[in-house]
């Protein structure tokens, strides 16, 4: 038997989970300033991995991380949610989910997948 205890809970419910029991999290989840390359309509980190094409810009910008992942394909968003309370507010008016946002292999559909979990996909 599986069992996915939380499989149905959106984003905005994880971080309500996290800012209520007040946990740590690494400081990759909250806003701070990078190199980043807008490139197809996302912020791709500038890394060992992740490099800048020829002739494309590199700024700063302040970012945060929405999910963790393979650097190669994960990228952040803008933001300058800078603690639970902040990302909690910035998650219950955004209409783009986190892999929308974030994931360079994963230009998604219209259907999100937190529409989905709160309509009971799971």
């Amino acid at each position: 038997m599986r069992v996915f205890p939380i499989s149905n809970w959106t984003e905005l419910d994880v971080w309500q989970y996290i800012e209520r029991e007040k946990l740590d999290l690494p400081s990759i989840y909250y806003a701070h300033e990078r190199e980043i390359m807008e490139r197809n309509g996302l912020l791709v980190p500038v890394t060992t991995l992740t490099q800048p094409k020829p002739g494309e810009p590199v700024v700063n910008r302040t970012v945060r991380f929405r999910t963790v992942g393979d650097i190669t394909c994960t990228c952040p968003v803008a933001s300058t949610a800078a603690t639970a309370t902040d990302i909690i507010a910035e998650t219950a008016i955004t209409d783009i989910t986190e892999r929308g946002a974030t994931r360079m292999d994963d230009q998604t559909s219209e259907s999100s997948m937190e529409k989905r979990k709160k309509e009971g996909y799971f």
